[in-house]
């Protein structure tokens, strides 16, 4: 009996962040419409030669993540902090994390991530708007069912 659903509600985003945030941290109060997002892969290099024939090989590839915060989450404070920490110290530092997806009973570990963009303030409208943040990944893969 298959008892997975498509609830998001509850999902789980867990990262950290050497030095400044070794502990995991939870992450909350994503945008109603979009907590996280995940751009396709294209790990496939391909060459067509002459004569028709199409070759193809395996090429690592970088794991790029949207995730979208409402501007008034406490979490937003977590970027910031690690935003001004790079501006400051010059150098770029190695997160991790965890996203845990009680809906599909899935879970997946995120390697080697960096921060590559980020919003520095919300677009200020009728409301304030949601802040997005993207970390580039080394690799994320599935781990063991929940």
């Amino acid at each position: 009996m298959n008892n997975r659903t498509l609830t998001s509600a509850n999902s789980i985003l867990l990262l950290s962040v050497d030095p400044i945030f070794p502990i995991p941290i939870r992450l909350q109060g994503f945008s109603a419409d979009d907590v996280t997002s995940i751009d396709a892969l294209e790990p496939t290099e391909t060459s067509m030669g002459i004569d028709g024939r199409l070759s193809a090989g395996y090429v690592p590839v970088p794991v790029s993540q949207n995730i979208t915060l409402q501007a008034d989450s406490e979490s937003n404070d977590f970027f910031d902090f690690w935003a001004n920490y790079e501006r400051q110290a010059k150098e770029k530092v190695v997160a991790s994390g965890t996203i845990i997806l009680p809906g599909t009973q899935a879970q997946y570990v995120l390697f080697r991530g960096f921060l590559r963009g980020y919003a520095p303030l919300p677009d200020v409208k009728r409301t304030l708007q949601p802040r997005r943040f993207t970390v580039v990944w080394e690799r994320i893969t599935p781990a063991p069912r929940i």
